[in-house]
């Protein structure tokens, strides 16, 4: 519950409206505060990678003896986990850092700090200029965090912000926190050596560094053991994953520890993200097609459909080669479903090269997309080689094109399951009603039906599809 402090209850309402876009809260599931101790909140924005980062934060704090609460008015610690991927997300963080500063000014002692992607390159406006945080943290430098906390309790700025060539926190066992405890996120790599010229990613993660297999695998079996039944391997670039044995010099690719993962248990589901076209290859493909409890599902975004933005994009591949990519993905595994990643507007796109983008849609019959208009991100090589001349109203205007047509198709791709049954792992309620369940299917597709009482979260069960939405399947239980 909120402090009864009117003033605070005023606060609650502000902290509440101020929340905007897609925010996870990492937290502990009954939301319990532990009387005596110390407490951390943690609020994450971004792609899985930060979700998955937050709970290797709350690992390392937990240590320290900090515990998790939702209950951002009696924390001693704010931390905002953040993305600098767009422009809005930003925006976004900013927003926030202004609401805790004013939970600070009602709990004197409170420490705020920002984490992840903002760090490196904002972290004098936060700390300087505006005074909005106490902490600044890279996405490499957690383990320092209770170093950094003790100098703030002192009075003085926390920062790291060192982009590391070995880290990839392999030794520490996330905190599963805000789990449905059913599904898990597990980072196998870290950073990206892509250079993709619209892209911060390489800036504020470093470069690509490959976790140990046999420590991926332990953690899968350890989630295994402990209830959960699906995984996602998390990567920039996940088809890039090669490690080497330093007992053996035995190398180990993404398709070898995919297939590891796969026989910890026929069923325990396994997915990844996300892939980039140049690097998935047919071991990969054949691997999936091999074991059924690896999902049936690629994010393989495309970014454009024009081969003349591709390069000025710096993808390294064209349209012609993307196309021959998606039809060897449906040669080998028919019932494979596409994701993709689409920019609006990119710099000096012509309508002739929106027109390929929207044509690419319809032939690759993507299942779904995150669309996006072009955002300039500062220290990028587009930032600093290429011109963002398309006006905004032209940006949003091809954004909207590109929706509806993604709209259409995803509706049309999920009418063709109408009458299909499908293996469906349940992950817990419907968000509409807590007399269905919620689950995906092994293309990635979410189902809703009615509970059943002999079933709970984390069993499997047959779903026959009645009816759909162009985001949703609904349908019933059969035997």
């Amino acid at each position: 519950m909120y402090n009864d402090n009117p003033t605070l209850s005023g606060l609650k309402k502000e902290i509440d409206e101020s929340k905007q876009g897609e925010v996870f809260f990492n937290e502990d599931p009954e939301g319990v505060t532990v009387a005596g101790s110390k407490h951390f909140y943690i609020e994450s924005y971004g792609c899985q990678m930060n979700f998955s980062d937050s709970e290797i934060v709350a690992s390392i704090l937990a240590e320290s003896g900090y515990h998790p609460t939702r209950n951002m008015e009696i924390s001693d610690l704010i931390l905002i986990n953040t993305c600098s991927i767009r422009e809005k997300a930003e925006e976004t963080v900013r927003k926030r850092l202004r609401i805790f500063d004013k939970v600070k000014q009602h709990r004197p002692g409170t420490l705020v700090g920002v984490l992840g992607c903002m760090a490196e390159r904002l972290k004098s406006k936060f700390l300087e200029q505006e005074k909005l945080v106490d902490l600044v943290v890279g996405p490499d430098a957690y383990r320092d965090l209770p170093a950094l906390i003790a100098n703030a309790e002192e009075g003085d700025k926390g920062i790291n912000v060192f982009l590391s060539r070995e880290e990839t926190y392999a030794d520490i066992s996330p905190l599963r926190l805000g789990s449905n405890g059913v599904t898990a996120f597990i980072s196998i790599m870290r950073g990206c050596d892509n250079m993709c010229s619209f892209c911060v990613v390489p800036f504020t993660r470093g470069r690509e560094r490959s976790r140990n297999a046999f420590s991926v695998v332990a953690e899968a079996s350890d989630l295994y053991e402990n209830g959960y039944r699906e995984v996602t391997l998390l990567g920039q670039n996940v088809d890039s994953y090669k490690w080497e044995n330093p007992e053996d010099s035995s190398r180990i690719n993404f398709a070898q520890l995919l297939e590891m993962v796969a026989r910890i248990h026929p069923d325990l589901r396994v997915r990844f993200s996300t892939s980039h076209p140049k690097d998935i290859t047919d071991e990969v493909l054949h691997t999936m097609a091999r074991y059924e409890n690896i999902c049936k599902y690629i994010h393989l975004p495309v970014q454009s459909g024009n081969s003349r933005v591709l390069d000025l994009m710096n993808r390294t591949y064209s349209r012609e080669w993307y196309m021959d990519k998606i039809r060897r993905i449906y040669e080998i595994m028919p019932d494979c479903t596409i994701s993709s990643d689409i920019i609006a507007g990119f710099c000096t796109e012509t309508e002739e090269e929106h027109q390929e983008t929207l044509s690419m849609i319809e032939f690759a019959r993507y299942s779904m997309s995150y669309m996006f208009m072009y955002s300039e991100r500062p220290g990028t090589l587009a930032e600093r080689k290429l011109t963002d001349d398309i006006p905004e109203g032209i940006k949003k205007r091809r954004l909207q094109e590109i929706v509806q047509l993604q709209t259409e198709i995803s509706l049309q791709h999920n009418q063709q399951d109408i009458g299909k049954t499908y293996k469906v792992l349940i992950e817990g309620n419907s968000k509409k009603s807590d007399q269905d369940f919620k689950g995906r299917n092994s293309q990635n597709k979410m189902l809703v039906f009615p509970k059943r009482s002999d079933l709970q979260p984390g069993d499997y069960c047959y779903v026959k599809v009645d009816d759909v939405t162009s985001a949703t399947l609904i349908g019933t239980i059969v035997d």
